[in-house]
Order: structure tokens, then sequence, then C-alpha cells
């Protein structure tokens, strides 16, 4: 599907008995348009009949952090304490965010629940959500915090040199805000998390909402801490090494660690383990089966946004009921097309796009 065409979907979706001339309107194109768009989502099968009855389509609810990415690229050897010539620029982000976007874009149905500001870069992250297909009628909007927004400053060799987040807006998504959908989320088919989420709201999705398909990004070692008590009830968890290191308990200090480390977190509760390694790939283990994965791919461009990717494709290949090394061949092939784009997300990524990739590699 075409983003727009998932739009429309998620318009349908809402409000079945909507007119073509009122989705003309929302979406600020021609009728004409609309028509054309409906007839090929028809001829795809994903409109049965008149009144828009759609398909029936499992969906993920994705909870988590959304923020605006500020980016900072000194052009000369940085100087400390003053004044560097460089660039600057921003772009949608947040873990929850870009696993949401992702998601939307590889087909799949997602509402995203998150914090924002009643700004202008809350109006932008709004904006960027429905271009990408990603509904988003049940966000909260803060009358009082600002919308989060992550700071990075690299040096002329393109490191990071020092960051900064706020995201302090994301603590009103607490269990008060979340009770008021709980039974959207109940409901959905998957519930992905990340850790940017605040201690109280991780309690109420843990222990108040009843769901046997979980998945987890720790976001980083530091937030990840806080899913230690609930290790048990996650389905899936896709932690970096250090991450890992962190929830199991067991150190890395060669590949074969890696088997160690995720029997340490299948003892611990967690049914599926996707280890991100970074540059040098993916290790994935179900309790029954292991997957190594290394990078085919030489036209690395941008690491940034590898992992939401990888995220997505599981979450999407879990929503379609696809086999279990199938998934993980498919996730692992959405991360790499990610990286051989200069944004954080590819905006070519699609299923199709991604299973292109995966026949490019010679994967059956």
């Amino acid at each position: 599907m075409t983003p727009r065409e998932q739009q429309i979907l998620a318009l349908l979706r809402d409000n079945p008995m909507i007119q073509q001339q009122e989705l003309a309107d929302q979406l600020l194109i021609s009728r004409s348009a609309v028509a054309g768009h409906i007839m090929n989502l028809t001829n795809k099968g994903l409109i049965k009949g008149k009144g828009y009855i759609l398909t029936s389509h499992k969906s993920a609810v994705v909870i988590g952090g959304a923020n605006m990415d500020l980016c900072g690229k000194s052009s000369v050897p940085i100087l400390s304490g003053d004044s560097n010539p460089g660039s600057l620029s921003y772009s949608p982000g947040g873990v929850a965010r870009n696993i949401a976007d992702n998601l939307a874009r590889l087909g799949s149905k997602v509402e995203l629940l998150t914090s924002i500001g009643d700004d202008q870069w809350g109006e932008q992250l709004v904006t960027a959500c429905i271009n990408a297909g990603v509904n988003v009628n049940h966000l909260h909007r803060s009358q009082h915090g600002r919308t989060a927004t992550y700071l990075s400053i690299h040096d002329d060799k393109g490191e990071m040199q020092v960051a900064l987040n706020d995201m302090k807006v994301l603590e009103e998504l607490n269990a008060d805000q979340l009770t008021k959908n709980k039974s959207l989320i109940s409901h959905s088919d998957l519930l992905v998390l990340d850790s940017n989420l605040s201690e109280d709201a991780l309690a109420f999705l843990f222990n108040s909402i009843e769901h046997n398909r979980i998945y987890v990004d720790p976001v980083s070692s530091n937030k990840a801490a806080k899913l230690k008590p609930y290790l048990n009830q996650i389905e899936l968890l896709k932690p970096n090494l250090l991450e890992a290191e962190l929830l199991s308990g067991i150190r890395f200090e060669s590949e074969n660690d890696l088997p160690r480390i995720c029997n340490a977190l299948h003892a611990k509760g967690v049914n599926q383990v996707v280890l991100s390694l970074g540059s040098n790939g993916i290790y994935a283990s179900n309790q029954s089966e292991t997957l190594r994965l290394h990078p085919n791919t030489t036209q690395v461009t941008n690491v940034t946004g590898a992992g939401d990717a990888l995220m997505a494709g599981l979450a999407h290949a879990t929503l379609e009921s696809w086999p279990w090394k199938q998934s993980i061949e498919f996730a692992f092939h959405c991360a790499e097309l990610t990286t051989q784009s200069t944004d954080t997300i590819n905006p070519r990524i699609s299923e199709r796009a991604v299973h292109r990739l995966m026949e490019t590699n010679h994967v059956k």
C-alpha cells in the first residue's frame, strides 16, 4: 500500500460511512483522487464492497516516546566553549513513534499512544504520523508540557560528542491516561512498548492489562532496568548488548556468550530474544531455535533508526502470522534497508521493498 492508501484506510476504519468528498477535504486532495485510491484498495481486496466494508486486519498498539530529533554537525574540529560553524537539522523521532511509522509503511494497522505538547513540534509529529498511515486519534496532548526533543551534537567526522533529551512530557502518559484507552490496548493483537515509559505507566501496562503478546524495546541500558520486574510477561525483547548484559546478568566477551545471554533471558521468562549487534547483525533465539544473521550490504549510509525498523519488521511479521525464521529474516532486512537511507526512516520501506531486498540477498 502507498502512504496515501494507508491514510484512507485508517479514516475508513474510523468511519466506514464517510463520504468521498469528506475524505478529500480531510486529506486536502481532489474527490477524483480519492475515488482512484478507493478503486485501487478495492482491487487489492482491502475494501470488500459498498459502505466501505473492510477486510479484517490485525492491529498493533505502540506505546512510548515521540520527539523531535535536533541534530547539529560541526564542519570543523569542535572547539569546546566556543561557537562552531556547522549545519543544523531536525526530523520526527522517538523509538515508539519510529516503530509505528515503519510498521504502518509496511502495511500494518497501527495506533500510537504517546504524549506530546500543544505546540508546533507536536503538530509536526502528528502530521508525520498521519502521512505514514499511523492512527493518532488517542494520543495525549499536554496543555502544560513541551513536546519532547532530543538534541545531539556531532563533530566534523560525524561522531556524536554530546546529546540531551527532554522527555518530561511523556510522564503525563501515566496510569490515569492509559486507563482511558484500556479497551483499545487490551483488544489489540500486538502491544509494542519502549522503556521511555515511566515506571507508573509500565506497572499499569504489565499489571492491569491482560495481554499475552507484548514486544519491548529497552531503548537504553539506563532505562532497561525498569523492565526487570516484568521479564516473565514479555513475549519478545529486542535489546542491544549493553541492555542484554544488564537484564541477563551475563557479560559479553565473545560470540560464545550470545546463546548464554539469550538462555538467561529465557530462564527469566522472555520467550523470544532478538539481540541487536549493530554493524555485526543480529542473534535471535526463541528457546527451541536460534538464528545468526550478518549484514549483507556494503551500502551503509546511516545506521540511525535500524533498530526501530527491526522491531517494526518483527511486529509486522507477527501480525501476518509468518513462520519464526521468515519473520526474523524479514525484520533483519527491514533494518538493512533502513541503513541505505540518509533518513532515520527510509521513505521507500514497504513490505514489497523488503522482499525485493531479500531476493537480492538470495533469502528464500
